[in-house]
Formats: C-alpha cells, structure tokens, sequence
C-alpha cells in the first residue's frame, strides 16, 4: 500500500505553531488530501495545551491557488449530485476553523498568489499578514460557481469593496487590501513570515482565554453570515450548471471560455 504524500507541515516554537501547505510544483492547489491533512493539523494545535496562536501559510511560489481543479471541478454530474457540490466527504475547507474546542486564533500569511479557495481559507482566519504585491482572486465567480459565501466572508471585513470583488471576480493586491480594510497587515517582500510571528506574539501575550473568548464569538458571527449567504445559493445548484463545466473545462485545456449561457 502507497503511503500518503504529506502535503502540510506542522512546527510549534513555544506557543507559536507553524502550519504550512507543502505542495509547491502545484502553488498549493487545494485537493481533498490536503483539506483533510490540514484539519489534522488544525485538530493537533487545538489540542496542544502549550500552543496558543497557529500561523496557516503556504511553501514555495505562492500561498495557494485554489482548489485542484482536476480532481474537484471536473467530478462526474454523478459524483456532484452524490456529493453536493467539488468538495469530497469529510474535505470542505469551510470546516477548517469552525469545529474548534479552544478557540485559539490563527493569522493567515500569505504571499504570492491566493486564489478561490485560497482566498476563503484566508478570510476565515482571524488576522491576515500579506506579503507585498500579493495577488488575490476570487476565481468563483469567473467558473461560474457563485460567490455568495466568499462575498459573505469578503463582506465581514470590508465594505463596498467587497461588492466590487464580488461582482468582477477582478485580480487585486495587498496594498488594495489593506487599504479596502481586508487585511490587517503587509509585510515588505521576503519579511512575511518575521511579521506574521511578531503579530502572534502580540497576541500570544495576553491571556489565552480573554483572547479565545473574542475568537469563539468573531467566529461564530462569521459562521452565521456565511450560512446565511450559502442557504441562499444553495438551491441553485450552480455546480451542476452547463456554464461552469464549460469554465472548468477552458482551465483544463488551457483556454478562453466559450460564450456562457446563463444555464
């Protein structure tokens, strides 16, 4: 039997874990593995009585591109109705930071690319660190998936410049991000992780419990948005849509999109 690649690895240095996604010749594209090493890892740090703050980034060029496509995006109609959506069983994303015991908080840092999945992993976080000139895309609303949850988790944070993003799925960067209140910091290139640490040891400082106290109930609220926004759009079933096959399948091969046709 083939041992499974580990694709996520996991450090602690004192109170401050390292969670990292190693999958780097793929800029960290999301698959269902990697969903379920990362909620291993997530469960260790939250067990781990001598960790207090978790740093989530990625190896290599980029922080994550998103889901693997190939595996999650290109399923059969069958295996979409079976499942309710790219997602596998016991693999979505959005469980990552909401099945919590202790509440402990956790800083996104990210650099290079943070794409679709990327992007929702990222805003789950409770503090984000960009490196400068990082690029983020809400590629969901290009593949035609809707973006109702990561409108509403866009949403949480930021204003009118999350209708925007919403509504063009255009590229944008740190500096937009923080100016549009999305991120809490950027870092200057090839000082990221320096300043994601010295962020968790301002908040490693204070007493664990007043500062889990504020990340149960920030999470909780966040939750309950995204529910909301997800309960909408879940009827609609875009995942089965003729459109986003076709989006789908231009990835694949490599090109643009025929005409969408709203079906």
């Amino acid at each position: 039997m083939t041992e499974e690649r580990q694709y996520v690895d996991y450090e602690r240095d004192g109170n401050i874990v390292t969670i990292a996604m190693n999958r780097p010749e793929k800029l960290n594209a999301v698959s269902d593995e990697v969903v379920r090493q990362l909620m291993t890892a997530f469960r260790n740090f939250d067990a781990d009585p001598e960790a207090h703050v978790a740093i989530l980034c990625g190896r290599g060029r980029a922080f994550c591109s998103g889901a693997d496509v190939h595996q999650r995006q290109l399923r059969s109609r069958e295996e979409f109705e079976r499942l309710g959506g790219p997602q596998g069983h016991g693999a979505n994303s959005g469980d990552l930071l909401m099945q919590a015991v202790n509440w402990k908080p956790v800083i996104a840092a990210v650099h290079g690319y943070v794409l679709g999945l990327g992007l929702g992993m990222m805003l789950d976080c409770d503090l984000i660190v960009a490196e400068a000139g990082t690029k983020f895309h809400l590629t969901e609303t290009s593949r035609g998936l809707g973006s109702a949850k990561q409108w509403a988790q866009l949403h949480f944070r930021s204003g009118a410049f999350a209708d925007e993003v919403a509504l063009t799925g255009r590229y944008f960067t740190a500096e937009e991000a923080k100016a549009g209140n999305l991120i809490n910091r950027v870092a200057p290139t090839g000082r990221l992780m320096e300043e994601a640490r010295k962020l968790a040891e301002e908040v490693a400082s204070n007493p664990p419990l007043s500062v889990r106290a504020t990340v149960r109930t920030r999470r909780w609220r966040l939750g309950q948005v995204v529910r909301e926004a997800a309960h909408q759009q879940a009827p609609m079933k875009l995942y089965l849509s003729e459109d986003f096959h076709e989006a789908a399948l231009a990835f694949k091969e490599k090109r643009k999109p025929r005409p969408f046709k709203g079906r």
